[in-house]
């Protein structure tokens, strides 16, 4: 059998989890993920888990934050003033909102607190900080 190496492209089915169980994402009823191999199109610790697979194999894979979306950095985290935020804008706490950079680019952000004075905005992937798991089965694999 063919076993995966770096530069191949790859399918895969996957449903990943964190440490009290709770699924975060899923390919469950999609198309399977289909990336590059060592490319970093995908976190660092599952991209690290595929080589030598073959097609069929399954595993489970921990990645520790560090190796998935990393720590949450505290300087992610923005008070604006609730005056300089439309009416019009949900601000429950956990909704995700997009703002723009100073330079144009658009971010996405959450709403992690709301007084009568401010919003607070966290600019952390909402995975940041977590440990994940990954029940991963390998369907294809097409040679470099």
């Amino acid at each position: 059998m063919t076993q995966v190496k770096s530069g191949d492209t790859v399918a895969i089915h996957y449903t990943g989890t964190l440490a009290d169980g709770a699924t975060f994402d899923s390919s469950q009823g999609r198309d399977p993920l289909e990336f590059t191999v060592g490319s970093g199109q995908i976190i660092p610790g599952l991209d690290k888990a595929i080589p030598g697979m073959e097609v069929g194999d399954k595993k489970v894979v921990d990645v520790p934050a560090d190796e998935a979306y990393g720590q949450a950095d505290p300087n992610a985290r923005q008070a604006v003033p609730r005056a300089d935020i439309p009416a019009d804008i949900p601000l429950d706490i956990g909704t995700q909102l997009q703002v723009q950079t100073p330079t144009g680019q658009a971010m996405p952000v959450t709403v992690i607190e709301v007084t009568d004075e401010q919003v607070t905005l966290d600019a952390n992937h909402p995975l940041a900080g977590k440990d994940l798991t990954f029940a991963i089965e390998l369907v294809e694999i097409k040679a470099a």
